[in-house]
C-alpha cells in the first residue's frame, strides 16, 4: 500500500515495526491481521489523495523492477494491492497478462475495483484476501508483487510457478513504514528456494527482484 512522503515518525516507526514481526515472525501475523485491516478499511476513502499513489514517484521503484521480468508473465498478482495502482501498473507494462490484485481491507478493494470499470474478459481483477493464506493454487502466477508492503514470503514462493518473478519495491526507500532491507528479502527468500537477481533504485524508492529457478530435468 502507498506511503505519503515524508512520513511522519510514528507511523514509520509502527509500520518498520509490524514489517519486521511479519518477516521475522510470520506466526504473529494472526494477531496483527484484525488491527491492521481495520485500520486501512478506516484510512481508504480519500488514500490516493493523501498518499499520492498511482503518481510517477509511487510507482518509479515498481516500475524499475518490472524491467526484469522477462519473459512478459502471463499472470501476475500483486499482494496488498490497497486502491489498485501497483496492479494497475503491471498491467499496462504487460498487455497481455492477466492481472490479480488482493488486500484484506474491504475498502480499499472496493475503490481498486471502481477503477477498472468494465472488463469483460476478466483480464484485471481485485479481490478481497489474506495475503497468508492466499485462495489461489500453487505455481499460479509467473510475477509476484509487493509495493509499500510486508513480503509474505511463504505464500509468495507457494502460488510462484518455476521460472517466475518477486518483486519487492518500495516507493520512498527506507522512508517507507512497510520497508524491508535487502539482506532481510535475500535471506527470506533464498530459504524458500527464490535467487535474487537484481537491486536497486529509481526515484526515491528502491527495489529487489527474485527469481524461482526452472524445475530440474
Amino acid at each position: 500500500m502507498a506511503a505519503s512522503r515524508p512520513t511522519p515518525a510514528r507511523i514509520r516507526i509502527t509500520g518498520r515495526m509490524l514489517n519486521r514481526l511479519i518477516v521475522w515472525a510470520p506466526w504473529t501475523w494472526p494477531a496483527i491481521r484484525g488491527p491492521m485491516r481495520r485500520f486501512f478499511d478506516r484510512t481508504a476513502p480519500g488514500w490516493d489523495d493523501r498518499t499520492s499513489a498511482g503518481s510517477v514517484d509511487h510507482l518509479a521503484a515498481l516500475a524499475g523492477a518490472l524491467l526484469y521480468v522477462k519473459p512478459a508473465p502471463e499472470r501476475a498478482l500483486e499482494i496488498g494491492t490497497g486502491t489498485g495502482e501497483g496492479a494497475l501498473l503491471i498491467a499496462r507494462e504487460f498487455p497481455q497478462a492477466r492481472v490479480r490484485g488482493v488486500d484484506i481491507s474491504e475498502r480499499m478493494i472496493e475503490a481498486a475495483v471502481a477503477k477498472v470499470g468494465l472488463d469483460p474478459e476478466g483480464r484485471i481483477a481485485f479481490r478481497v484476501a489474506d495475503a497468508a493464506d492466499l485462495p489461489y493454487d500453487d505455481e499460479s502466477f509467473d510475477l509476484i508483487a509487493h509495493l509499500n508492503m510486508p513480503p509474505f514470503i511463504a505464500e509468495s514462493a507457494r502460488v510462484l510457478r518455476a521460472n517466475g518473478y518477486v518483486v519487492v519495491a518500495s516507493s520512498w526507500g527506507a522512508a517507507t513504514p512497510f520497508y524491508t532491507p535487502r539482506s532481510a528479502l535475500d535471506w527470506g527468500f533464498a530459504k524458500r528456494g527464490i535467487e535474487p537477481i537484481a537491486a536497486g533504485e529509481a526515484s526515491a524508492g528502491t527495489y529487489w527482484v527474485g527469481r524461482k529457478p526452472p524445475k530440474p530435468e
